[in-house]
């Protein structure tokens, strides 16, 4: 690697002391230190919906301190307490997969990771009709191929490291969601769109194929040969359409304040929060590994996974309070 970075740096396009950290950290994952706790602002079912990411409401600690906030973190309170929103807000580009969006977007996901607290994660976008429009094409065209390798190799390791999260992710696209846009949305467990949503792996048309997941995980969503013709095509669909397709698991009417599919996906994590977290996060383990392999093997994981909640005192919580016919107070351990 360091032949690599120095042979990166005699070339042409010299890149910066800081895009070659960029690719050493996206190459490596290496992360900062945690991300601090961002204060909860009034959502859905309270007052005005959040229209905007902005520096003065985030306390984010970035190796470049002159980097803008393009992703942050909010923590729900109260009833919602334990569900987490991924708020992308990279304005002027979309939502641009660049390498600041990127690195910014993996320091994140490796702090929820560790986070016992965290029951459900919402990637949702705070810009209007956006959920992520893809690459970054301006930032993309000024890498030479080394580079570019790189940073898809990176970018493919973020929707893995998301796609590994413990607990049940939620992508609300409430507007387009294109080329990695949407694989970062196939990493999710589950999505919900506007029907006014369009979203589609449109790589082919760039003279690319999907380098960041897509390939591999739409296929395993909608089935073989709908992916071939969608990818083949680079097809764009609608939401409804995708949910006919099984492409996301819940599509809504836009509503005046453009986030219709963010509101069912709250009301989806608020379905799911109640439930004993270490159950479910070893159910979506047996689920994600299980998929992968022979079904002789996957019922060995099964076993595995189950064999993990028998000691909770969640799991004991539960027949209590079947018992004593009262809902249950889970706590995770």
């Amino acid at each position: 690697m360091a032949a690599l970075v120095r042979r990166l740096a005699g070339q042409r396009c010299c890149p910066s002391r800081r895009w070659l950290g960029v690719i050493l950290r996206e190459t490596h994952g290496r992360t900062s230190s945690a991300i601090p706790r961002v204060g909860a602002r009034p959502l859905a079912g309270g007052a005005r919906p959040l229209t905007a990411c902005s520096r003065a409401h985030s306390r984010w600690q970035h190796t470049e301190a002159a980097d803008p906030v393009e992703v942050d973190v909010k923590r729900l309170e109260g009833r919602d307490d334990g569900i987490v929103e991924v708020l992308m807000c990279r304005l002027k580009a979309r939502n641009a997969l660049g390498h600041v969006f990127v690195s910014q977007m993996r320091e994140l996901v490796s702090t929820l990771s560790s986070d016992p607290a965290v029951r459900v994660v919402v990637f949702r976008s705070l810009v209007p009709g956006v959920f992520c429009a893809g690459a970054d094409l301006k930032e993309r065209a000024q890498m030479d191929n080394t580079e570019s390798d790189l940073f898809v190799h990176g970018l493919r390791s973020l929707m893995t490291q998301i796609a590994s999260l413990p607990m049940p992710t939620i992508a609300a696209m409430d507007g387009v969601a294109l080329g990695g846009g949407l694989e970062l949305a196939l990493a999710c467990d589950l999505r919900t769109a506007a029907s006014s949503a369009q979203m589609g792996l449109i790589e082919t048309t760039r003279g690319l194929l999907p380098g960041a997941g897509g390939s591999q995980r739409l296929p395993r969503m909608v089935g073989i040969t709908l992916a071939k013709e969608l990818i083949f095509t680079g097809r764009r669909v609608g939401g409804q359409t995708a949910l006919e397709m099984g492409l996301v698991n819940r599509a809504v009417e836009q509503n005046q304040t453009g986030d219709a599919a963010y509101r069912e996906a709250l009301s989806l994590a608020r379905e799911i929060l109640p439930q004993a977290p270490i159950a479910v996060r070893m159910a979506k383990e047996a689920m994600n590994r299980g998929v992968e392999v022979d079904i002789g093997s996957a019922m060995a994981i099964e076993r595995m996974c189950y064999a993990r909640v028998i000691p909770t005192r969640d799991r004991q919580e539960g027949m209590a309070a079947f018992i004593e016919k009262r809902p249950p107070r889970y706590i995770g351990e």
